[in-house]
């Protein structure tokens, strides 16, 4: 039996009776029997509780399961402060009001609590954020505390549009190396869809592709995924917002766009950037160590061939040009660093033994 079924069986047991006793009540002004009155207005009563029950139980519930599972979590632990020292306000003013003369005496309580609690709520709400930034300033000596707040400080990272359609981001989120929430910002979201709505082809795929990236991102990652609400007013490109938006929330941004990658830094926001990442994890062979490489195309020097690694860095086989659609073994000569990553020179192992 599910939940909802059972509550509309609880609400017309209890409609039934109230209107069982509210015919009884009215059968004299109605000039009927009590029992044809009571009869006629139980009827009435169950009907009224079927149709009304959800609307005063699993309606309600259900909406407001949906506005906290949509609320950053700042906000919930900042309207929960809220609401304590409200109730302490309001317990401060208890005593003295009650002394007062009826009717004051009774109600003034009631409604100080009733004030001074919505106000303490709504204030801590609508400032999380500055709360928040607040404590951390203060705490930010002590690594200990600084990890209990659910803000920058717990790891959480901005998502920006071209970390999603680049699409690694939904393999790392599965590693575990990332400890905090993911963050998509409504504005992001948006623009996905302005991209997947594009007449030009091309875009309109990486628009599709992003947002079946963070769909799966939802489904299938180890941490929470969650879209945002916040926007900052003034502001109209969506790199510009994402910055904007993350040195106030004193987070990182997860990115692998080159100009946002740089005007983040200027304005002292953290980057995360994918391909930066990619480079650091890519294994590492020393000069004189071998290695199985198929030589995929000729090189740009005369005999040199060329062949990949997979993790894409680039090997350039000198004298490697005659082993073209083969896998040879090579030895790994020297390496150079260039702003895509490593490039490695090797020749193939045989050639150096004759």
């Amino acid at each position: 039996m599910s939940p909802d079924f059972f509550l509309r069986l609880v609400g017309m047991m209890v409609f039934t009776l109230l209107g069982a006793l509210l015919g009884i009540d009215l059968s004299d002004a109605l000039n009927l029997p009590p029992e044809a009155s009571g009869l006629t207005f139980s009827l009435m009563g169950a009907l009224m509780g079927l149709i009304i029950t959800p609307w005063i139980t699993t309606y309600p519930a259900r909406t407001a399961r949906r506005a906290i599972l949509k609320a950053p979590p700042e906000k919930l632990v900042s309207a929960l402060v809220g609401l304590i020292l409200g109730m302490a306000v309001a317990a401060m003013f208890a005593w003295p009001l009650s002394l007062l003369p009826h009717p004051f005496g009774q109600l003034l309580p009631t409604i100080i609590a009733l004030v001074t609690v919505y106000i303490s709520i709504t204030v801590f709400s609508l400032r999380a954020q500055d709360v928040f930034a607040l404590f951390g300033g203060l705490l930010r000596a002590s690594p200990s505390a600084l990890r209990m707040l659910p803000g920058g400080a717990t790891g959480e990272v901005l998502l920006d549009t071209s970390v999603i359609i680049d699409g690694r981001i939904l393999d790392i989120s599965q590693t575990g190396f990332i400890q905090g929430a993911l963050l998509v910002p409504r504005f992001v979201l948006n623009e996905l869809q302005h991209v997947a709505d594009s007449p030009e082809m091309l875009r309109r795929n990486r628009g599709k592709r992003g947002l079946e990236v963070l769909s799966e991102l939802q489904q299938r990652s180890r941490t929470p995924v969650r879209v945002i609400d916040d926007d900052i007013p003034g502001a109209d490109e969506v790199d510009e917002k994402l910055v904007l938006l993350a040195r106030q929330r004193n987070i990182p941004v997860m990115t692998n766009d080159f100009n946002l990658n740089r005007v983040a830094e200027l304005q002292g926001v953290m980057v995360l950037n994918i391909n930066e990442l990619a480079n650091a994890v890519k294994a590492i062979f020393l000069p004189g160590e071998v290695i199985d490489i198929h030589v995929v195309m000729e090189g740009r020097e005369l005999d040199q061939g060329v062949g990949y690694l997979e993790d894409g860095t680039m090997i350039v086989i000198e004298d490697g040009k005659r082993y073209m659609d083969r896998t040879i073994p090579v030895l790994v000569t020297r390496y150079i660093v260039t702003s895509a990553g490593r490039m490695y020179f090797a020749q193939p192992e045989g050639s150096l033994r004759r």
